[in-house]
């Protein structure tokens, strides 16, 4: 499959919800990383070669938008999908993801905005 090459980091503190998107993006083909907290998140971000991250918005401690931003100071280049229950984020925030969708979308939609953010799938040997 050719998304088995490609890593993706979910950053969410809701424990169901995580383990939900690791099950799906594992059956798509994925191999997952998870953070629980934004802090656990910039350290794997920072330590593994993340293809794209799928970044939960409301956490306590550090939101998705400070988290998004660290990210882009980092490593720019790595897509960010930013995963909300709210409809509306502040400008300044939906401007760090590369896509935004809300948590109601469901799972087709997430694997069709992630593979769009990450396709088509690089010629690399690791």
């Amino acid at each position: 499959m050719e998304n088995s090459l490609r890593l993706v980091l979910c950053v969410d503190d809701e424990a169901v919800g995580l383990r939900v998107r690791q099950i799906l993006l594992e059956r798509a083909g994925y191999r997952v990383l998870t953070a629980s907290d934004g802090t656990s998140g910039l350290e794997l971000f920072a330590t593994h070669p993340v293809d794209a991250v799928v970044l939960d918005y409301s956490m306590p401690g550090m939101h998705g938008g400070e988290v998004a931003l660290k990210m882009r100071q980092t490593k720019p280049e790595v897509p960010i999908l930013l995963l909300s229950a709210y409809v509306d984020l502040p400008e300044e925030v939906a401007s760090l993801a590369d896509v935004y969708m809300t948590k109601g979308e469901g799972a087709p939609a997430l694997l069709d905005k992630l593979g769009n953010l990450i396709a088509p799938a690089p010629h690399l040997t690791r």
